[in-house]
Parts: C-alpha cells; sequence; structure tokens
C-alpha cells in the first residue's frame, strides 16, 4: 500500500504567539531611558528637521528609517516612546516576516519555531528594536523581502505580485541604511544561476523551469531590478521639497556619490569600532547606555548571545555543506551570511561597528534553526531542544543589561562583561 506524501501543516499559530512575546520585550520599558542613548543623538535630531522640511540633516544615510522615525514623533509625541515606538514596530514586523520566510523557505514546523527562539534570544534584533537608529527598519525590510521571495519559489500561483513587493521591500532596506547593498543582487543572480540550469529556448523569455515557474528572466528583471531602485529613488522625495535646500532628480541621483564621499570619510578613532572578525567571534561590545538615569543604575549593550553566535558558525558550516549536497533553503542561507559577511570584509568604511553585524547575525541564525532541524530529523530531539534551551538561558540572565532595566549599582557592568574586550 502507498501512502500520501506527508504535508506539514504550517505553524501560523507558532508564529504568531513567538510574534506576541518578541513585541512583549521590544515594547517592555521603551521610553527607558528618558534621554537620548548612543547614536539616537544623530537620528532623533534628523528626524525633527525632517519634519519641518526646511533642509536636509545627516546626509550621508539614505531617507527611509529616518522618515519612519519622524512618523513615530508625529504620532506619538517628540519623547522616547515616540523616537522608539517605529524601530520596535519594524523589529515585531521583521520577526514575524523572518519566520514566514524559514517556513516558505524550509517547510519545517521545528525549523520555523527554532528560529524564532534563537532571533528573539540571539541579542542584535531585540536591542535594535528598542532603539531611535536605522538597523531596525533595514532588516525588517529586508526580512520581508525574503518572505516575499521564499513564498514566490514555494506558490509559483502568487509569484507575480510576491516578487513585485518584494522589489518594493529591497528598495525601502536600501532606503533605511546602505549595509544591506552588498545582499541586492543576489536575488536577482539566483534567478539568472537556476533558469540557466533550465531555460528551454531563449533564456530571456522562456517562462519554463526553476526557480519560478511562469516569470521570464526579463520579468525578474523588472521586480529584482528596476522596481528596487525606483523605490529607493522615491524615497528622496523631501529632496523635492526642501525649502531651503530642494534638488531635482538628476541632483537626487548625483547626491549619492556625495553620500558615498561621506560615508568613506577617515572621522576620529572611537573606542567602541571593531572589524568583522571581533563580530564573528563575538569579542566586542558596545555599550549603548551605561549611566544612573530614571532613577536606577541602567545599561543597554549590544552583543551577540554569547552561546548561540558561537554556535551561528557550526550552523554556517553546515549549511555550506548541506547546500553543497542539494538543501535549497541551507545554499541560500549560506550564500546571503557569506555576501554579508563578506561585504564587511572588503568594505572600505573606515570606522566600522559591531551593530554593522546586526543583518550577519540575523542570517546566521537561520543557518543553525537548519542544522538543528536536521539534527530533530535524525532523532537527536534533546540535542536540538537542549541548544535553543541555552540560548534562551543566556537571554535571560543578560536580559536586565539589554533593556535598560534597573540594575543593583554601578559596578553591575562586571555581572556581563565576561570578557575585558565587553567593557
Amino acid at each position: 500500500m502507498s501512502h500520501a506524501p506527508a504535508h506539514p501543516r504550517d505553524p501560523i499559530g507558532w508564529s504568531l504567539l513567538l510574534t506576541a512575546g518578541f513585541a512583549a520585550l521590544c515594547f517592555t520599558r521603551l521610553a527607558i531611558p528618558g534621554i537620548i542613548m548612543f547614536d539616537e543623538v544623530h537620528y532623533v535630531p534628523a528626524a525633527r528637521t525632517l519634519m519641518e522640511l526646511s533642509g536636509p540633516a545627516n546626509v550621508e544615510h539614505p531617507m527611509v528609517g529616518k522618515q519612519l522615525i519622524a512618523l513615530g514623533i508625529w504620532l506619538f509625541g517628540d519623547e522616547p516612546f515616540g523616537w522608539r515606538v517605529m524601530a520596535a514596530l519594524f523589529g515585531v514586523i521583521g520577526f514575524f516576516a523572518g519566520l514566514r520566510a524559514m517556513w516558505f523557505a524550509s517547510c519545517s514546523r521545528f525549523a520555523t519555531v527554532a528560529f524564532g527562539i534563537l532571533l528573539a534570544t540571539g541579542f542584535p534584533l531585540v536591542v535594535h528594536a528598542r532603539i531611535a537608529m536605522l538597523d531596525s527598519f533595514m532588516v525588517g525590510f529586508l526580512l520581508l523581502a525574503l518572505w516575499q521571495l521564499a513564498a514566490a519559489v514555494r506558490e509559483a500561483e502568487t509569484a507575480r505580485w510576491r516578487l513585485a513587493l518584494a522589489g518594493v521591500f529591497m528598495g525601502l532596506a536600501m532606503g533605511a541604511k546602505w549595509s544591506v547593498l552588498a545582499l541586492m543582487p543576489v536575488p536577482g543572480l539566483a534567478f539568472l544561476a537556476v533558469r540557466a540550469m533550465h531555460y528551454h529556448g531563449n533564456i530571456l523569455t522562456c517562462r519554463r523551469g526553476a526557480p519560478v515557474p511562469g516569470i521570464s528572466l526579463l520579468e525578474a528583471g523588472l521586480w529584482l531590478g528596476v522596481v528596487p531602485l525606483l523605490t529607493y529613488f522615491v524615497s528622496f522625495w523631501p529632496y523635492l521639497v526642501y525649502e531651503n535646500y530642494a534638488l531635482g532628480f538628476t541632483d537626487i541621483v548625483s547626491l549619492q556619490w556625495d553620500m558615498l564621499d561621506l560615508q568613506g570619510q577617515v572621522i576620529e578613532p572611537h573606542p567602541y569600532q571593531s572589524v568583522w572578525y571581533q563580530w564573528v567571534g563575538n569579542w566586542r561590545a558596545i555599550w549603548y547606555l551605561y549611566e544612573n538615569v530614571d532613577g536606577a543604575q541602567r545599561a543597554v549593550v549590544l552583543l551577540g548571545n554569547p552561546f548561540s553566535s558561537l554556535v551561528g558558525l557550526i550552523g554556517f558550516g553546515w549549511c555550506a555543506w548541506a547546500g553543497w549536497k542539494g538543501n535549497r533553503a541551507a545554499l541560500a542561507l549560506a550564500v546571503l551570511y557569506a555576501v554579508s559577511i563578506g561585504f564587511w570584509i572588503v568594505a572600505a568604511k573606515p570606522i566600522q561597528f559591531y551593530y554593522h553585524y546586526l543583518v550577519p547575525h540575523t542570517l546566521l541564525m537561520g543557518c543553525v534553526a537548519l542544522w538543528l532541524d536536521a539534527m530533530w530529523q535524525r532523532g537527536w530531539k534533546w540535542l536540538a531542544a537542549g541548544i535553543l534551551a541555552i540560548s534562551a538561558l543566556m537571554f535571560a540572565y543578560f536580559w536586565p543589561a539589554l533593556s535598560a532595566a534597573a540594575l543593583e549599582g554601578e559596578r553591575s557592568f562586571e555581572d556581563y562583561t565576561w570578557l575585558k574586550s565587553w567593557a
């Protein structure tokens, strides 16, 4: 007797439950500290200036993140909650989108749930969802794009509108922060590579075969190349209406070179600067906050989970191996991680910081999720569950120093600086 193939159920309920839990983490004490912290000193004033439309501020960065911070201030007032609420919202949206991307990429309930646990307890995503910087918007839009891309491959009948949405989200991710630029060509190049192995007839117009039947290479170029660029440039609309600095469209194109020059300028060395191998090894932390404020000693430290960040390197190695053996989801995550960290290895930006690891770290947690899923499927459930449990316990220990909770005193940082380089 033959048996029908297994069709795993969509873990939408688990995804929503995990997202609700992550939202609770993001919004707990969101208005604390009641002062500007770390790089909010750049982006909150830039958002205020943007609301006035008098002229540009913080010119070296694109516009989307600052527009969203300004929207939060407009909706909720020029106060700490208003500064940070949109970053929190996009952290939550990105979290849910990441789980949906993992489901469509892997069709594994366990991998999806594991990814949610790893993302929530990995430190960088929740820290950036609680501060008025650009990174939460960048990663939120990136994960939305990856969701739609994975779903387009899995469900060809919805592929056209999903690819169009992916293109818009890719443009908005670039419009939030340039740190995501290296990943933007990857979907189109992957489409080209896969179609080249399966095409019949004219490769440009052929609609048959993987990765998305019914979509030609020319059409994919529209959604994954033209639409992201148009979306990116549309996000610069304030430059068309600034009272004291109005530009034309061609001037906005030229502006990109000025932004690049500003990004590449050598600035004074910073005590928190670091480089890619320090991020990968989790050697260097950034204290976004450490002072007595709002009636107590409080801290917000940017660091990777000391356990899952290092385990992630094993997950990446497994994904590279499994991808070579034909696991498409593992291959995709291994390539995305390698490209995202490779960008910072060769980038000309003279001063770099641990927050540039947010995108690679997020993808790395996806690698771990797929690796744990392989363990789970092979019957090593105790080991897979144990790794998730240790990650969660580590997060619980560090949570006060991630979330501006009241600490015991001025020397409380010693409880969290396990390495001298974390101080």
